[in-house]
């Protein structure tokens, strides 16, 4: 049985989706069919598309559209990847440059097929932009590369300003909703980004109402914590379609502050918690939050 949308949802869903008429929105999808790029605000149907391109902002999905696993969640296609393009870092950056951005999220869907799981396309995007645009700053997100450590470092050397890989949801929750995942992976991941590059922050992020409890929230939230993850996303899971793992609950949106709150509690930079928080939403106000909790240390330098 399917759980029905609560009205105040629905509600929320809809505002943003009206953005998507307006003509900055217009003109940044344009600018993105002229550069055959792909965004994950499209491949994963972001509500939030409509606010972030009325912005002028989209999440550029290196690597293609297609995906080489299945998770439960997710709308990325799975089929089989076409080879990465090497054309692509350059028209992104040139995509960056005219857009004007100042902070560039850089996500990628799992390519199990490359050795190196996509790692250095993925520098050379990251190497592109800097070489056009050098104030702007980039997060990368990233999949777990198979807990390739010689890959994880390959995109760090790219020299990115966060290092962002998501954890989804709360390990009991793994072998329903991310097929071909590991809780432990995706941890020893983030917790080596931080050994590797410790100047560089780590971010992650997490799904609700997938069935997890209050309980398994708070303990995901310490073992993000406990590898030295320093900023964090939490939003509603919203089924892509019917075929889809289902919805178990919608929190109310006070959860989401008592979860926020809890956050920052335990030693979190930023967080980011609501309904449609997605885990690039808002991704450069997050990161200057986090710079300002970080006074002494030697992290969030302007850029030359």
């Amino acid at each position: 049985m399917t759980l029905p949308v609560p009205d105040w949802l629905k509600e929320m869903v809809s505002r943003n989706k009206a953005a998507l008429r307006s003509v900055p929105a217009l003109n940044a999808q344009q600018a993105l069919e002229r550069g055959a790029l792909h965004t994950v605000c499209h491949a994963a149907k972001c509500p939030n598309r409509g606010e972030c391109f009325s912005c002028g902002d989209a999440t550029f999905m290196v690597l293609g559209d297609r995906c080489t696993r299945g998770c439960r969640f997710c709308a990325v296609s799975r089929e089989k990847p076409l080879a990465p393009d090497a054309t692509e870092p350059q028209r992104l950056a040139r995509a960056v440059q005219s857009w004007q951005i100042r902070y560039a999220v850089l996500t990628m869907p799992t390519r199990d097929d490359l050795p190196d799981g996509g790692a250095a396309h993925f520098a050379r995007v990251i190497e592109a932009i800097h070489a056009t645009s050098p104030h702007v700053r980039i997060e990368p997100l990233i999949s777990d590369l198979r807990g390739n450590t010689q890959a994880l470092h390959t995109v760090l050397k790219a020299r990115p300003d966060v290092l962002a890989h998501n954890i989804e949801t709360v390990e009991s929750l793994y072998p329903f909703v991310r097929v071909g995942a590991d809780y432990s992976r995706t941890l020893t991941l983030l917790e080596n980004s931080k050994k590797l590059a410790p100047g560089i922050f780590t971010k992650s992020g997490f799904m609700v109402g997938l069935g997890e409890t209050d309980a398994q929230v708070r303990v995901l939230m310490h073992d993000l914590r406990a590898v030295g993850v320093d900023l964090l996303t939490i939003g509603q899971y919203l089924a892509p379609s019917a075929n889809h793992y289902p919805v178990a609950s919608y929190p109310l949106p006070e959860q989401y502050k008592v979860w926020e709150e809890y956050a920052f509690s335990i030693g979190f930079k930023a967080v980011a918690s609501g309904p449609l928080v997605r885990s690039s939403y808002r991704a450069g106000a997050l990161y200057q939050k986090a710079c300002l909790q970080s006074v002494g240390e030697k992290i969030c330098t302007d850029k030359v």
